[in-house]
């Protein structure tokens, strides 16, 4: 009896799939001639972004890294006019951001460009040249994004410039910058008279980064902040 029942069960997973492989072919040539369209257009789509980036993108990113040497020699002899506007046939960190911007440099150079503002006290700027700035980099990420805050905190936007630091220091979750900008972010708090979020910070520097110089005196900046969230 049990043989028999699992013989017609065989039978019927037969037929379920013979139907659905008629299915599958009438469903083909009913639309046989939009299927073949949308598989051209995904192999073109591909093509296009495999030549784009080899007969585009390569050869922009070497001319981007090329123009970048003479502008970060400026930056790092803290010639900011020059390193953000150039001179002669050497471009700066504006122009190259520009010219550029679809390249991993011509990216570098948005976040050049934002440091050079804020040293120069241009805080808008600042904020508008790291707008055009993205990486993955754990390090720089961060930083490009405290940065941001910091230029908000000049602007006397404390609450933009705390939620900025706080994602920074979630945003690698590194021992270097995640303490750093959790300090930041505590600090912030408070001046917003926000002492629950600030003594969080705190102890969040405390809890998960104990090695870090910003924990040294951490538990000071905790009972400030606590004495003041009890009164």
């Amino acid at each position: 009896m049990e043989h028999k029942e699992e013989k017609n069960q065989g039978l019927d997973l037969d037929t379920t799939l013979i139907e659905t492989s008629h299915k599958v072919e009438k469903f083909y040539h009913t639309y046989k001639k939009q299927i073949t369209t949308g598989i051209i257009a995904i192999v073109a789509l591909v093509g296009g972004y495999v030549a784009f980036k080899m007969f585009y993108i390569e050869p922009k990113e070497k001319e981007a890294q090329a123009a970048m040497y003479q502008a970060q020699i400026w930056f790092e002899k803290d010639s900011f006019n020059l390193a953000l506007n150039g001179l002669g046939e050497n471009a700066g960190f504006i122009a190259i951001a520009d010219e550029f911007g679809l390249t991993k440099s011509g990216k570098l150079a948005h976040y050049y460009a934002g440091v050079c503002y804020m040293r120069k006290g241009e805080f808008q700027n600042a904020i508008d040249m790291l707008d055009g700035f993205s990486t993955d980099n754990d390090l720089v990420g961060p930083l490009a994004t405290g940065l941001k805050g910091d230029a908000y905190v000049e602007l006397n936007d404390i609450e933009k410039g705390a939620s900025l630091y706080m994602k920074a220091a979630g945003q690698s979750h590194n021992k270097i910058t995640a303490p750093i900008f959790l300090k930041k972010a505590g600090i912030a708090f408070e001046e917003l008279k926000s002492m629950d979020n600030a003594v969080r910070a705190y102890e969040k520097i405390k809890n998960e980064y104990p090695e870090s110089s910003e924990a040294q005196d951490i538990d000071k900046f905790i009972a400030r902040a606590t004495a003041a969230n009890a009164n």
